[in-house]
């Protein structure tokens, strides 16, 4: 049962950066709406895989349970070693991608910022930033 979830859990995680790849290659294209069509499928995967970790974890939890004087590499057989392996790699994969990722929505964040205080000066008051009061969209000159 733990190799079958394992492999499920991998799938999800292949699907996750599939999809952050994919995210990544639009950003670059500033393709924003399929993006934000994938979503939640994103959303809907990285749910389906939280839900399988915490069910390998109370397999392995139960496997240390029922065996106490077993250490946890002599619990597992060589497929499911082979399957944990294949996990760490992949959940370090999904960790460069997403720092790649990240990177890149910062700098067209920022990029959006500027134009948008270029446009619509704004000032602070307190906490917040609010339009300055001499600021105008337009400006006609005669």
């Amino acid at each position: 049962m733990l190799s079958h979830h394992l492999q499920n859990a991998l799938k999800d995680l292949r699907d996750i950066i599939k999809i952050t790849e994919s995210d990544i290659e639009d950003i670059k294209k500033a393709s924003h709406d399929t993006q934000f069509d994938r979503l939640s499928l994103k959303e809907e995967k990285l749910k389906s895989f939280e839900a399988k970790k915490a069910i390998i974890d109370y397999e392995i939890s139960n496997l240390m349970t029922s065996n106490p004087d077993t250490q946890l590499p002599n619990l597992l057989n060589p497929e499911q070693h082979k399957l944990l392996d294949e996990l760490k790699v992949e959940l370090s994969k999904l960790r460069e991608v997403n720092k790649h990722y990240a990177k890149l929505v910062l700098v067209v964040s920022n990029l959006y910022n500027t134009f948008l205080e270029r446009l619509v000066p704004t000032e602070m008051q307190g906490y917040n930033k609010v339009a300055s009061k001499d600021s105008s969209i337009l400006e006609v000159r005669a």
